[in-house]
């Protein structure tokens, strides 16, 4: 049966280490932790879960780091997260028989990332991730911060590269941008510092241009950040390259945000043309038709969302733009339209999926008190 190497980088993270590798010990043959300058018990708690830890000396370059991490590793594949993460491999009882029979050298593995403010699985965004690869075929990771894998480089006549499958069965939790972890590693300042500086020796990079943005964009300074993502947008259609869906994504979220909606469907069609099915972009077009007061045109749109659903991780999906947002936003439409027995029901479709959703629930209650205290006087 082949084996597999776990590597990771690690600083100050005691209060989530014991609990990651606790999750990836029953899949892993080997734990490579590279410890880059903790003063905490973290190496203590690595070393306590049999994970073999190496020094590094910090030089702000994440991908060196993790190149290192590489070089210890001796299984046949390679499975590399952080210690704010968490394997769910509950549906993954073959997974070994899996990679077995595997004809492909890298995989996609199901990454959910949390946000707001405390741990909920309605919010949350949904990736295929790759995070899984043969050891000793030439891949390495890339750039100072948000590190990336060269797999184009390696497989650059590959033309299955674009269709990188999933490992069915395996699950990676992200917690990192939760506001506790944001806020306590004060990441985003560190982060934007960081991507400055790589937009300096890295200035053909749209990726890096696109993460500033991201940044920027979880400050709330979204001006900067649609200013960013517009510039790695042109800078990859300049390198004859398709700019990637979640850069329009990150778009059209800017200028909702700051209700900058005029334009916004007729100019996101020729995003959905590129990626006719990706939900969100569909979702971002309803939004931006309601908040227009166009109810009848948004109406339809969030129909649409919820024949698509949101099962597709090819794209990063926000959890409910093809389920309960978009009833939620389907309910709003038909109110608006008159239709209070329609919008009743569809507000009561959005709280059967996320019973705690405070805006169907104050949305369903404003309709149907009224109707109550009639019932009452009646």
């Amino acid at each position: 049966m082949p084996t597999l190497s776990l590597c990771m980088i690690v600083k100050n993270e005691e209060a989530n280490i014991e609990r990651c590798l606790t999750s990836v010990k029953p899949f892993a043959d080997e734990l490579i932790v590279v410890d880059t300058g903790s003063t905490d018990r973290t190496i203590e708690l690595c070393q306590a879960a049999g994970a073999q830890v190496y020094t590094f000396e910090w030089n702000n370059n994440f991908a060196d780091a993790r190149n290192y991490s590489l070089d210890q590793a001796t299984g046949d594949w390679i499975l590399w997260m952080d210690a704010d993460e968490v394997l769910d491999g509950s549906a993954a009882a073959d997974w070994k028989e899996q990679l077995a029979a595997e004809t492909d050298s890298v995989l996609n593995v199901h990454l959910i990332n949390y946000i707001g403010e405390e741990t909920n699985p309605n919010e949350t965004f949904h990736i295929a991730h790759t995070r899984l690869f043969r050891n000793r075929i030439g891949l390495r990771f890339l750039y100072h911060i948000h590190e990336t894998l060269n797999v184009e480089e390696v497989f650059i006549n590959d033309h299955a590269l674009s269709r990188i499958k999933l490992h069915d069965g395996l699950t990676i939790h992200h917690y990192g941008y939760l506001q506790e972890y944001t806020t306590a590693k004060k990441k985003n300042e560190r982060n934007l510092v960081m991507l400055l500086h790589e937009l300096t020796v890295e200035n053909n990079n749209p990726w890096t241009e696109y993460h500033l943005a991201s940044e920027y964009y979880r400050l709330g300074k979204f001006e900067q950040a649609y200013e960013f993502v517009n510039l790695s947008i042109a800078r990859f259609l300049k390198n004859d390259k398709l700019p990637p869906s979640l850069l329009y994504k990150l778009k059209y979220s800017c200028l909702i945000s700051v209700g900058s909606v005029e334009g916004i469907p007729s100019a996101i069609d020729k995003a959905i043309k590129l990626y006719p099915d990706y939900v969100d972009l569909y979702f971002f077009k309803g939004v931006a038709l309601y908040i227009s007061k166009l109810y009848t045109l948004a109406l339809d749109v969030f129909e649409q969302c919820l024949l698509m659903g949101e099962d597709n991780i090819n794209h990063l999906t926000l959890r409910g733009s093809g389920s309960f947002h978009a009833w939620y936003y389907k309910g709003g439409c038909l109110e608006k339209l008159g239709k209070t027995e329609l919008a009743i029901n569809a507000y009561k479709e959005a709280l059967s999926l996320y019973p705690n959703y405070t805006h169907a629930q104050e949305a369903l209650d404003s309709l149907t008190m009224p109707l109550k205290q009639l019932e009452k006087k009646g």
